[in-house]
């Protein structure tokens, strides 16, 4: 008995949810990109070293670490900054670029130089802004780093002046 009623035949509809999970991803993709781009900062740009840095001389670098009440490693370098030019320098910045055994640099910190006071109980650092270096005047300096890539190879690191302010 076959055929006297037969199905009707099935509309078929297209998949059309394949199609909008790739417009939706393409859309939440393309939304992405233009955030990333629109909040992405722009390039530092190298800025060009002071001319009185060639004037500040840094000399007598000593390292040495401790542990802090905490338990972890800080690493100290103290050195001695000479002024050998005729302004009196309010404040500078070193760039510190620690580096591992193969010579890559492992780290990168910019730094103000604080002049270290030993007259009291106890080292203590000052910013130069306090405690002023004029000119033709040597002062010890102390830069104090509380962490330090492991991958550092315990050399000193390699200092520039990017930063200096004189009156």
């Amino acid at each position: 008995m076959g055929g006297l009623i037969q199905p009707a035949p099935l509309s078929h509809e297209p998949d059309t949810s394949r199609r909008l999970i790739v417009i939706a991803t393409i859309v939440v993709v393309g939304v992405a990109v233009i955030i990333a781009l629109l909040l992405r900062e722009p390039p530092k740009a190298a800025l060009p070293i002071p001319a009185y840095a060639a004037k500040l001389k840094i000399s007598d670098l000593t390292r040495r670490q401790a542990q802090n009440f905490v338990g972890a490693s800080v690493t100290y370098i103290d050195g001695t900054l000479t002024n050998i030019g005729d302004k009196t320098v309010t404040r500078a910045v070193l760039r510190v670029t620690f580096k591992d055994l193969y010579g890559q640099i492992t780290q990168v910190e910019e730094v103000p130089i604080k002049a270290l006071q030993t007259s009291g109980p106890y080292p203590d650092t000052m910013s130069l802004s306090i405690s002023p270096l004029a000119p033709g005047q040597s002062k010890p300096f102390r830069l104090t780093f509380e962490h330090i890539s492991a991958q550092w190879n315990q050399a000193y690191p390699d200092f520039q002046i990017i930063e200096v302010s004189t009156k």
